[in-house]
């Protein structure tokens, strides 16, 4: 069994250590360099490294990877150093293979111990932290009915006709500040000059304002006096039909733009009505988000202070189980080493065991077979005096029969003796060395028994280091700068709901008075226009293109009426209509271009990003931060792409989480409480002198001796063929009397039967000498070099042994060390970017302020803007409606002076149709 693939119980792969593991003195120098260097590298890391990137994947299960560690022939003496580090002198063949890695780590940093590389360690690989739980937010604003895009499109337009200026950033900035009047003289005229668009449409509203009530005024008292088109006449000419429905069509166009105007100015009232209604609505399931968000931050880090328990356990378990974990790693790695050895060992008496066997059956067979010999001997010499006998009285034809065949052509007991060999290899079964190797293996096998027993203390203090260690990661909650913001963001909250909430009946009851204001004026427009549809309906009914001006008829008189009720009403309330306009127009339009213009423009942001600017507004004091750090612009980018809290508001500038994470007090115990740890194991002897002295005499002895000979012996063991010898004689028994036949017959049959009956025993008897010997020649012929390599790779063992099983019992502790404190190591880095990467992620809170900016700008102020946009439309084209209705008015009205147009040319000469003057004819 190779080095590389030896695995005590419980033994796990083991990585690099935790970055606050201390590194105890170390009195040797290793090939990195000198020890006390290592160690000020390694120190200069205590309390955790920079903060680590995360995976993929995103983020679950958390490992560090690095190169892990396994004990050798080559680890250093001195206490628990770095295995990979090279004993000066060690042999490098006795180095021991690293363990394989576990795969799929989540979290991966470069390992602060010098000569490591990135691995994961064994701890992490199987330690699930899990990943932090993510908020349910409710949803966002419900948009207002009867939305109209297409009104809010022209809005926006001729705001940005009116405003095309950018956002003066340093103007209002100096306003806060205090100037001298000459300053304050140019602020002035800078900000009049940005106003300008909006000061020339409050003027013309003025102007409108001034001016149509005192025009309509000067209008009635011209009329009454009879001026004006005050005076019932109305002069006739030719082209008065098609004057008149030139005036119509114009009149009905202008009605129809006046309906349309003040239809949206109804659909934009209601809508703005409803969106101050939503408003209170929307704005609280805003808030209950941020309620949402600041609630998940203690929530979050509660989860990850909690999921320091998997740590916590899984160190404990390790240390109530390291006897079965350490003390498999110590027995992986002196096994490394001996178990090669003991193989060899176990592997020669094996091979011994199988030639004394192979050395027993060749004494046993020679015996055997010189019994047979003697026995057939004898029984040879009986069937030769018979036959003799029978031959001589046979005479002469029987005279030429042979008998020297009828003789053993071997002599089994020149077979060369082995009961040297057998001595020799018999001491070597006798002797104590199987049980001394098994005696090894129950040695290495108490080693996990023993180590439980003598760390009871280690454990025990250990132990109490995780208590601390738990106390501290505990008193993070209250540490935490991220709970000073939920503090102060959510007192903040919590102040705007209350005044949300106190003004929210009297907001509602002034929007119901303002829409029931609102919707007279609109009513006022209504009025104008029904007037107007009204005449223009009347009016073509009753008209009669063949009656005079004075015989028109009752309902045509009504229809031309109702336009000028329709002037009348337009000269009363067209003033109140501006005016509201105007109000209007200058809140809504600056609003919208300071706030909602300048939000999707960012130039905002700029002045938001200027301190002192909003008074009693301080975002850095708001949310805890030192000096006026800071930059809303930035946070609100940063939010947008979800990013945490942490990193949005840099508290790693004032806030260090290697400080408060830092727990390489209790490392530094736990390490230095290993560091006393005691183990002794109960020596360990593969072979004593005399059992190796025995081994290698015996492989000396155990030669077998020169078999040649009885590797030539043939099948056929007599000197002649049996066989033969029955034909013979049962030929002869044909040609000779009675009084031989018989004998001679029966003498062949004995032949027959003693050849059957020795081919049967020596037969196989030979056979299975010859694979004896051939067996005993084969591994007597390795013995001598299999002994010594044998014995080679014990006494380097035995060498190994003596000098590194401290070594190896302070390496195994270290490894094991360090895969306990990699699961701290690992939770560190999970917390860290648990922390900085998805604790308090900020998106909401740039949704907050998108659903504000929306409530404001799309729902409120777009209403607003449409309102007045949709109304100031019908008032400015009530001037229209207001001259063709006047000048309509006179097409259907009854007159009381009638002038008669006569056509000419029917009553004249034709010389006379040059002159076509109409006589008008008065008729009271």
């Amino acid at each position: 069994m190779s080095p590389g693939t030896q695995h005590g119980p419980g033994q796990e792969e083991r990585r690099g250590r935790a970055a606050f593991l201390p590194v105890p003195p170390s009195p040797k120098v290793t090939e990195s360099g000198d020890a006390s260097l290592c160690q000020r590298k390694l120190s200069s890391n205590l309390g955790g490294g920079s903060q680590q990137a995360v995976g993929a994947g995103g983020p679950g299960s958390l490992a560090v990877q690095r190169t892990q560690g396994h004990g050798s022939a080559g680890a250093p003496a001195a206490p628990l150093v770095p295995r990979r580090h090279l004993l000066p002198g060690s042999p490098p063949q006795a180095l021991a293979a690293p363990r394989a890695p576990h795969p799929s780590p989540v979290l991966s940093r470069s390992s602060f111990l010098p000569g490591r590389s990135g691995q994961a360690p064994a701890g992490a690989a199987t330690m699930e932290l899990g990943n932090v739980s993510q908020p349910v937010y409710g949803p966002g604003p419900k948009a207002p009915g009867s939305s109209t895009p297409g009104l809010v499109g022209m809005v926006h337009g001729f705001l940005r006709l009116v405003q095309p200026n950018a956002l003066p950033i340093e103007l209002i900035a100096d306003f806060g500040q205090p100037q001298d009047e000459e300053a304050i003289g140019k602020q002035v005229q800078e900000l009049l000059l940005y106003e300008l668009g909006f000061l020339v449409c409050v003027a013309i509203g003025l102007l409108f304002i001034i001016l149509v009530p005192l025009v309509g005024c000067c209008f009635c008292c011209c009329r009454c006096c009879g001026n004006c088109g005050g005076r019932m006449y109305q002069k006739q000419g030719q082209r008065m039909s098609w004057r008149r429905r030139v005036l119509w069509a114009s009149l009905l166009l202008v009605s129809a733009l006046l309906l349309a105007g003040d239809v949206c100015s109804f659909i934009s009232n209601s809508r703005f009505s409803q969106a101050v209604r939503d408003t209170f609505p929307n704005v609280n399931n805003t808030l209950d988000n941020v309620h949402t968000y600041l609630a998940s931050i203690p929530q979050q880090i509660n989860f990850i202070i909690d999921s320091s328990d998997v740590p916590l356990g899984h160190a404990n378990r390790s240390l109530q189980d390291i006897g079965p974990k350490l003390g498999g790693m110590i027995t992986s790695g002196i096994r490394s080493s001996t178990d090669r050895a003991l193989g060899s060992l176990q592997s020669l008496l094996q091979g011994m065991e199988t030639l004394a066997a192979a050395f027993s059956s060749i004494a046993g067979t020679r015996l055997h077979l010189e019994e047979l010999q003697s026995n057939h001997s004898r029984r040879l010499a009986s069937l030769r005096d018979g036959l003799n006998q029978t031959l001589r009285r046979c005479g002469h034809p029987c005279s030429n029969v042979s008998l020297s065949g009828l003789a053993f052509s071997t002599n089994f007991s020149m077979i060369p003796s082995v009961e040297r060999q057998l001595e020799a290899l018999g001491d070597v079964s006798s002797s104590n060395i199987t049980a001394d190797l098994e005696k090894v293996n129950s040695t290495l096998d108490m080693i996990p028994a023993k180590v439980q027993e003598q760390s009871r203390d280690v454990v025990t203090k250990t132990q109490d280091q995780l208590g601390l260690i738990r106390q501290e990661i505990r008193s993070l909650q209250g540490q935490l700068p991220l709970l000073d913001v939920e503090e102060s963001v959510g007192a903040f909250v919590g102040n705007a709901t209350s005044v949300l909430e106190e003004y929210r009946e009297p907001i509602i009851a002034l929007d119901g008075l303002r829409w029931s204001v609102c919707i007279v004026l609109c009513c006022v427009v209504l009025l104008v226009v029904l007037c107007n549809t009204v005449g223009l309906l009347l009016g073509p009914l009753g008209l009669k293109e063949s009656v005079l001006p004075m015989q028109r008829s009752s309902l045509s008189n009504v229809g031309g009426n109702f336009f000028m009720a329709g002037v009348g009403f337009s000269f009363i309330f067209s003033w109140l209509l501006m005016l509201l306009v105007v109000i209007t127009f200058v809140l809504g339009g600056n609003i919208y271009m300071l706030i909602c213009e300048s939000w999707r423009s960012q130039q905002l942001f700029q002045l938001l990003d200027t301190p002192g600017l909003i008074p009693g507004f301080n975002l850095s004091e708001l949310l805890g931060q030192e000096g006026d750090t800071a930059n809303f612009s930035e946070m609100y980018r940063q939010c947008q792409q979800d990013a945490a809290l942490w990193q949005t508001l840099h508290l790693d500038q004032s806030v260090s989480l290697d400080e408060l994470l830092n727990i390489s007090q209790y490392t530094g115990d736990i390490s230095a409480a290993f560091e006393k740890m005691n183990i002794t194991l109960s020596p360990i002897s593969l072979l004593s002198q005399s059992q190796r002295d025995l081994l290698l005499n015996t492989s000396q002895d155990g030669q077998p001796p020169d078999f040649t000979p009885t590797l030539e012996l043939d099948q056929n063991v007599t000197q002649g063929s049996l066989l033969d010898l029955a034909a013979e004689l049962e030929q002869l028994a044909d040609k000779v009397g009675m009084d031989v036949k018989e004998d001679l017959k029966a003498d062949a049959s004995k032949l027959r039967e003693l050849d059957k009956e020795m081919q049967m025993s020596f037969s196989g008897l030979l056979q299975s000498l010859k694979e004896d010997i051939h067996l005993v020649q084969s591994r007597a012929a390795q013995l001598e070099a299999q002994t010594k390599a044998a014995l080679d790779k014990a006494s380097e063992t035995q060498q190994f042994l003596e000098r590194e099983t401290a070594n190896i019992i302070k390496n195994e502790t270290w490894a094991f060390l360090e895969e306990l404190l990699d699961f701290f190591e690992t939770y560190i880095l999970w917390a860290k970017s648990r922390l900085t990467g998805d604790v308090a992620r900020c998106k909401p809170i740039a949704e907050t302020l998108d659903n504000v900016e929306t409530i404001t700008c799309d729902y409120i102020l777009d209403s607003l803007n449409g309102f007045w946009f949709s109304l100031g439309w019908c008032t400015f084209f009530l001037l229209p409606s207001i001259i063709l209705g006047v000048r309509l008015a006179k097409f259907y009205r009854r007159m009381d002076v009638a002038d008669v147009y006569r056509n000419e040319d029917l009553e004249m000469p034709p010389m006379f149709n040059f002159y076509k003057i109409p006589r008008p004819s008065t008729r009271h």
